[in-house]
C-alpha cells in the first residue's frame, strides 16, 4: 500500500525530478521476498524514515537505494538517471552512503577520517584545500564534534565514532544522505542531536535524507515521511503520521502497539495485558 506523498504537492512539484525515485522495485533475499514492486519518490525537503522488525529488508532496501546491490526487478534513479548510468564519482557527488556497521582498521584523527568523503570533490592530485578542510570542521561542529578533531579514531567509544560517521557523510556535500541505522550506538540525548542536526540540514537546501530507525517515535516527530516493510514484500509509504499508525506498525512488527496522547504529546507504546489473577 502507497500513501504517495506527491499527492499532497503543487502541479509543479509534482512534475519536478525528485533527488531519488524507484520503479517498480523488487528485493528478494534467497526465497524471500522482502519487497513486490514499489514506485516511489522521494523528495527535496523530505526525511524518509525506513521502519520494519528485524529480517523486513531495510538494510537491503538501503544497500539497494545506494547502488551496492541489485534489484530482482526494477531499478532506482537519482536526478533522473538510473543508479547503473552514473560514473561512480558523480554518484557519489550526489549521494551519500552511511552504512550500518562502521569499522576503522587504521590510526587516524577524526579530522583526516571526516575528510575521506570529500574525495569525490578533489581534483588534481587528490590533496585536500582549504574549502575541504572547512566543510570537513563545520560537519563536526554540526554534530558537536569540534573538540574530537585531532582525537584518534581507535580511542573513541562506539556512540562517539557514530556521530564521526555521521558528520563524515554529512562532509561529502551530497543532497542525498541513505543512513543506515544511524542512531545505533547512541544514547537518547545524541539521537536527538543528530536528529536535529540532520533536520536543520534538510531545511538549508534542496536536500534528502533516507534513514533506518527502530525508534518509531523519534521517527514520528523528526520524518516527514516513512516506509513501513512488513518484509513479506508489501509495504506502506507516506507521510509519517498516516504510516506509523499503531495498527498498521503493530501489523508490521507483531505486537499490539497503542498511540497514547497526554499534554500535547503522543507516543506509540506496547500494550501487554495485565497479569491474571491467580
Amino acid at each position: 500500500m502507497s500513501l504517495a506523498s506527491s499527492d499532497a504537492q503543487s502541479p509543479a512539484a509534482a512534475l519536478a525530478k525528485p533527488l531519488l525515485a524507484v520503479r517498480a522495485l523488487t528485493l528478494r533475499a534467497g526465497a524471500r521476498t522482502l519487497l513486490e514492486g514499489l514506485t516511489q519518490r522521494f523528495g527535496a525537503g523530505e526525511i524518509w524514515c525506513v521502519a520494519g522488525a528485524n529480517g523486513a529488508g531495510k538494510t537491503t532496501l538501503i544497500a539497494t537505494l545506494a547502488g551496492l546491490r541489485e534489484s530482482a526487478a526494477g531499478h532506482v534513479e537519482v536526478d533522473g538517471v538510473a543508479l547503473r548510468d552514473w560514473p561512480p564519482v558523480r554518484l557519489a557527488q550526489r549521494r551519500a552512503l552511511m552504512p550500518q556497521d562502521v569499522r576503522d582498521a587504521f590510526s587516524a584523527s577524526v579530522l583526516d577520517t571526516v575528510l575521506l568523503n570529500r574525495y569525490p570533490h578533489l581534483a588534481g592530485w587528490g590533496w585536500e584545500g582549504e574549502d575541504d578542510r572547512a566543510a570537513a570542521h563545520a560537519a563536526l561542529a554540526m554534530l558537536g564534534l569540534e573538540a574530537f578533531a585531532a582525537r584518534d579514531v581507535l580511542s573513541l567509544s562506539g556512540g562517539e565514532r557514530q556521530r564521526v560517521a555521521l558528520a563524515a557523510v554529512l562532509c561529502q556535500d551530497a543532497p542525498l544522505l541513505l543512513l543506515d541505522e544511524p542512531l545505533a550506538h547512541l544514547d537518547l540525548h545524541h539521537q536527538i542531536a543528530c536528529l536535529e542536526a540532520l533536520a536543520h540540514w534538510v531545511s538549508t537546501g534542496s536536500h534528502t535524507v533516507v534513514f533506518s530507525c527502530h525508534d518509531l517515535n523519534l521517527a514520528r516527530r523528526y520524518a516527514t515521511h516513512a516506509l513501513l516493510l512488513d518484509g513479506r514484500g508489501g509495504c506502506c509509504a507516506g507521510p509519517v503520521r498516516d504510516v506509523l499508525t499503531a495498527e498498521r506498525a503493530s501489523a508490521a512488527f507483531g505486537h499490539p502497539l497503542r498511540l497514547i496522547r497526554e499534554g500535547g504529546h503522543e507516543a506509540l507504546v506496547a500494550a501487554f495485558e495485565p497479569p491474571r489473577e491467580r
